[in-house]
């Protein structure tokens, strides 16, 4: 399922009237923060996996 630029400007409406535009920055940060953590996450366990698959 693929959303067209119709169906994000809804989203993005439906958001703006729910939080308001001074809470969109905060939820962006965080949402911003939160996905550089996973991908750290990511990382790391794709490192860690690399290491034992060298130790066997």
């Amino acid at each position: 399922m693929r959303l067209g630029p119709t169906e994000l400007l809804i989203i993005l409406v439906v958001v703006l009237v729910l939080f308001g535009g001074r809470k969109l920055p905060e939820l962006a940060k965080g949402l911003g923060q939160g996905l550089k953590e996973f991908k750290a996450a990511t990382r790391e366990g794709a490192v860690e996996e690399k290491k034992e698959d060298e130790k066997a």
